[in-house]
């Protein structure tokens, strides 16, 4: 199940990160530039949505593709959130908590699997909601301008990439709080 449609789409994930960083090193306008880099954010961003439907649809899920999708999701977010940082244009403490957020549940998801204990973990409405507000917030971020000449797009974002950070805390704790009767049963 390595070349399925799914995966396939998954790895365009990934192969689109250096694509929406490159964006920032062409010699063309900011305003050229954040705008190609939003609509390319977008539209790989849907294709998570996209390989999961298509995965289930076609029968064609896997555990290598369970594996790649929320790794491709990550790295999006975090070189999204590194540009953004880059660009001043989300606070270091936002993208720290977040990205630091994604290393340790990923590291806690990783460990109860090999004891286990992976039901423990498994996804959660608050992780979804913070999945959400992320993949709002950074396309606003990157645009950084009016949307439709109404929408001031950073002040949108950087309210929600507040409030995904605030999720993002609040689905850590969540997650390690379902986690810790497995860690001190075998911490012992």
């Amino acid at each position: 199940m390595f070349w399925t449609l799914p995966t396939l789409l998954t790895w365009a994930r990934i192969v689109a990160i250096p694509l929406i960083v490159g964006i920032y090193y062409l010699p063309v306008a900011i305003a050229d530039r954040n705008l190609a880099a939003t609509v390319l954010f977008v539209v790989v961003a849907l294709t998570d949505w996209l390989d999961g439907y298509l995965a289930r649809r076609l029968n064609q899920t896997s555990s290598f593709g369970a594996f790649l999708d929320p790794v491709a999701d990550k790295l999006l977010v975090c070189a999204a959130l590194l540009i953004l940082l880059q660009l001043d244009r989300v606070n270091a403490m936002i993208a720290l908590v977040i990205i630091g957020r994604e290393i340790t549940i990923s590291a806690l998801r990783e460990w109860m699997a090999q004891i286990g204990a992976s039901r423990s973990v498994a996804v959660h409405m608050l992780g979804k909601l913070k999945t959400t507000a992320q993949m709002v917030a950074i396309p606003f971020l990157l645009f950084d301008g009016r949307l439709f000449g109404l929408i001031d797009t950073r002040l949108w974002g950087t309210g929600l990439i507040f409030i995904a950070a605030v999720l993002t805390i609040w689905s850590m704790v969540y997650y390690l709080q379902k986690a810790l009767p497995e860690i001190r049963a075998k911490a012992r």
